[in-house]
Formats: structure tokens, C-alpha cells, sequence
């Protein structure tokens, strides 16, 4: 079936929504209480009067029939039982309503010749009307900027950068959530499930046309047209960055893959070396896919593999050298005039300055020139600074004073600068939160540790090194 874009726009713009079947038993009225705060009009089908009654005390108007609504719907969610879910569909088609997304689950998932029999009606009925179905089995769309959501723990009222194209609907959630924390909003998501009638190669061009989407990430389990995908998977990534989680990757995984989405696995090498010749960048983990995702979004065009770093302190500064080097990047030793300039003004008790730059307690008050002899050292082409959130709570004077440093070197546009913001106890992590909101106000990427650091300023590498080489950076 050809995707209908515009009818897909006036689902992710929504103006008037529709949730058919959502009860008590849904984590009291999830879908319905989701999206109070939706920003259009908000409609209720129920048949039940008892959740009729509750549905109303939520403010909400209901109609015992899809029918009956006195308007347009833009945008179906659908959570009724599975043997509902047809008369739903042919109730969305008659209706004229451009794209639904079907909570609903028991199809090919379950395995079962009943689910699959019931897939392939609700599928083939879609398929007939060219009706945008989004699903089974998902949780449909995420659009903060109007209050469409697939969770009630997600935020509204903003919209950031990136567009998520998740299989699960787990990941979906957990990703704006997580992605969220460390300053990184989306403006689209979709959960797509089982796919049978929209697929991710489909919202993959759709994002990849959506001028306020700069960058896309995919959760995926498996594709179903994969000369297709490839296809529009290096048209889209011509034009902005591509990162792909890739589930199922060991046989256990795979297995998993079809009770979950019944989506088929593609073997490791065959799915790594495809996405690479694409221009896209292949992550292994939700965390690694939000750092990538960021340092593409926040950092200028990386093509040096070289390091510098510093606001480390004692065995944190080996720690923090092995992070990198294990990645395959360089921690070089400073310049011989670099180590001069230190010389001046460093204070060899308790610190090394060899690289990374270990301050010590002596060297804190310098980081201001300790990080300008990293910037003007031709051995360094990005600059790394680990701020310690225990020593923000004890000198929370000193927090703004570091986020002015970053952002003036920022400023200069010389040299690549992303910060690491070290905790270990609740307290700390409140305050590696806060240091990360104020330092990404700037402009200014960070990242909660070493490890997710270095990985991901290895993966915006391999990025800009792979458009340079094919001629498209």
C-alpha cells in the first residue's frame, strides 16, 4: 500500500482525537487521562456505563458510537479487545478518518492461527481504504508540542530536535523519558508494533521530509522490504543523521523478536555492514543511541580522533584515559610549549598535567587556563572537562563559573568541548541533572559518564569520516 503523507501529517497534527474503548482496567483510563492535556479537542468512545460516568467526571465528552462524533477526527487511538478491533477499523473508515493507532494486541505476535487470521482481515480491510494504520500492538504517536502522547509520565508543551521510530512501545516511552533527563527533547515519535501496514521504512520517510526533525533514531526488531528500507535509509541519511538501535542481535534476542512484533532477525554482520554503507550509525543500547543522538545534534562536525582532558583527579584520570583509548581514540600527550605555558602556573602536588590533565586539589581554581592551553595545543582536537557533582554541592559558586567557561570556548567555535558530569549517590545525581540543563542551555553536550562520553564522540567520528570519505561532509 502507498503511504498517504498528508494523511499521516493530519495524524501527527492532530487537532481533534478520538480514544475508543479506553476503561478502568487500563491503568484507570490511561489513554484518556495521557492526554488531558491534548491541545485540540479530545473525544471519548465508550459503550460501558459505568466508565461512561468515570470518563465524564475526567471532563471529557464520550459517544457510545465513533460515528457520532460531531466532527472530524484527525487521529484514532484504539484499545478495545481483539475481537473489536475490526468493527473499530470499518467505524474509522466510515468516518473518514485518515490514520488510527491500534493499542490493541493478539495478532501474529501471539503465534497463534486466530491472531494471525485476524491480522491479516484487519490488515487487508486497511490495505483496501488506504487507511494509515499505526500497528497492532504500539502505542502510537508522540507529539509534545500538541499533547499527543503514548504515556502520561511524558511531558508536553515543547518540542525538541529528533524523531524516534521505535518498534516497541516500551522503548518509545522510555526513550523520551530518559532522553528527556539528559536534555535532549523529541518532536516526533511513533511506536509502530507489528507493522503490518505502516512500517518504519515508512515514518523513516516521513521524518526524513519533516524539516523540524534534524535527527532521526530507530529502534528496530526487524524490516520486512529490506531493499526498500535501504533504500530510503540512505536518502534520508544524505540529508541528516540516522542512529539504529538494532534488537535481536544474539540468537536469544531473536527469539525474543518473535513473540514480541513477530518481525524476522537479520544476522549481526549482514545488518551492520547494510547500515554503514547507508551513511547511517549502528548503536547497541538505549543510552548509546540518546548520546549519539545529541552529540550529532549539539557538536560541530568531529574529524580529529585526538583528546584533551581535563577536571580529572587521581585514579579518575586513568579511568577516564582508558575510556577513550578503548574506543580507538587518542589521549595524546600536550605540546612541548603547552607544557611550558603550564609550567607557569601549575602546581605539580597532587596533579599530573601530562594529559588528562589532572588538577588535584591544588589546580581547581585554574581550570579556566588549564582548559585555554588545551584549546590552542595542536595535539588536541576536542576538548573533554569532567565536573565533579560532589564538588558542585560543596561549591555551587564554582557551577557558573564552569558553565561560562564552556560556553565561551563554545563560542570560539575552535574546538569540539563536551563535559562529563561525575556522581555516585542520589544527592549527586540531582546535581549532575542540573549541571546538564545548565551547560545544554548553552549548546554545551554532556554525558552522565566516561564510557557513554567516549562512545559517542567515537560514533559522531565515524559519522563525519564516512560523509567526508563518500563525498558528503
Amino acid at each position: 500500500m502507498k503511504v498517504d503523507f498528508a494523511k499521516l501529517d493530519r495524524a501527527f497534527n492532530a487537532r481533534v482525537l478520538a480514544v475508543i474503548g479506553d476503561t478502568k482496567k487500563n491503568f484507570n483510563f490511561q489513554w484518556i487521562r495521557a492526554h488531558l492535556p491534548f491541545t485540540g479537542k479530545l473525544y471519548s468512545v465508550q459503550i460501558n456505563p459505568g466508565s461512561i460516568e468515570s470518563i465524564k467526571a475526567l471532563g471529557v465528552e464520550n459517544y457510545t458510537s465513533l460515528l457520532d462524533i460531531p466532527e472530524p477526527v484527525d487521529y484514532a487511538i484504539v484499545s478495545v479487545p481483539r475481537g473489536a478491533a475490526l468493527k473499530i477499523l470499518e467505524d474509522c473508515i466510515r468516518k473518514k478518518i485518515p490514520a488510527a493507532h491500534f493499542f490493541t494486541a493478539g495478532f501474529t505476535e501471539t503465534g497463534t492461527e486466530e491472531g494471525e487470521k485476524l491480522e491479516r482481515e484487519l490488515v487487508l480491510r486497511a490495505q483496501q481504504e488506504h487507511f494509515q494504520l499505526i500497528g497492532p500492538n504500539c502505542v502510537g504517536i508522540f507529539n509534545p508540542s500538541i499533547g499527543v502522547k503514548q504515556n502520561i509520565a511524558q511531558y508536553s508543551d515543547m518540542s525538541g530536535p529528533v524523531g524516534l521510530i521505535s518498534q516497541s512501545g516500551t522503548h518509545a516511552i522510555n526513550f523520551s523519558l530518559e532522553a528527556q533527563v539528559q536534555g535532549l527533547y523529541l518532536n516526533k515519535s511513533v511506536s509502530f508494533g507489528n507493522g503490518r501496514v505502516l512500517d518504519a521504512v515508512d515514518f523513516l520517510e516521513y521524518f526524513g521530509a519533516d524539516p523540524g526533525i534534524k535527527a532521526v533514531g530507530l529502534y528496530l526488531e526487524g524490516v520486512r522490504d529490506g531493499r526498500k528500507f535501504l533504500r530510503v535509509l540512505k536518502e534520508v541519511s544524505d540529508r541528516k543523521p540516522v542512529v539504529i538501535w538494532k534488537g535481536g542481535r544474539t540468537e536469544e534476542g531473536g527469539r525474543a523478536i518473535a513473540s514480541h512484533t513477530g518481525s524476522l532477525a537479520i544476522p549481526r554482520a549482514v545488518w551492520d555492514s547494510a547500515i554503514r554503507q547507508c551513511g547511517a550509525v549502528g548503536v547497541d543500547r538505549m543510552e548509546e543511541l540518546i548520546d549519539t543522538l545529541k552529540a550529532l545534534i549539539f557538536l560541530p562536525p568531529i574529524y580529529g580522533d585526538r583528546v584533551g582532558i581535563t577536571g580529572v583527579s587521581g585514579g579518575l584520570s586513568v579511568a577516564i584515559a582508558d575510556a577513550f583509548a578503548e574506543v580507538g581514540l587518542k589521549v595524546p600527550t600536550p605540546t612541548r610549549e603547552s607544557c611550558d605555558k603550564l609550567l607557569t602556573f601549575y602546581t605539580l602536588i597532587g596533579g599530573g598535567y601530562l594529559n588528562p590533565i589532572d588538577t588535584g586539589n591544588a589546580n581547581r581554581t585554574e581550570l579556566k587556563r588549564i582548559m585555554e592551553v588545551l584549546e590552542q595545543d595542536t595535539n588536541m582536537d576536542n576538548l573533554v572537562m569532567l565536573i565533579s557533582a560532589r564538588l558542585m554541592i560543596m561549591e555551587p559558586e564554582n557551577l557558573q563559573e564552569q558553565v561560562e567557561l564552556l560556553s565561551e570556548i563554545k563560542e570560539r567555535g575552535t574546538k569540539p568541548v563536551i563535559a562529563i558530569t561525575a556522581s555516585s549517590t542520589l544527592d549527586e545525581e540531582r546535581m549532575a541533572i542540573e549541571i546538564t540543563q545548565k551547560l545544554q542551555e548553552r549548546g554545551i553536550v554532556t554525558f552522565p559518564s566516561l564510557e557513554r562520553a567516549a562512545r559517542a564522540l567515537r560514533n559522531v567520528l565515524d559519522y563525519y569520516t564516512f560523509k567526508k570519505d563518500t563525498g558528503g561532509g
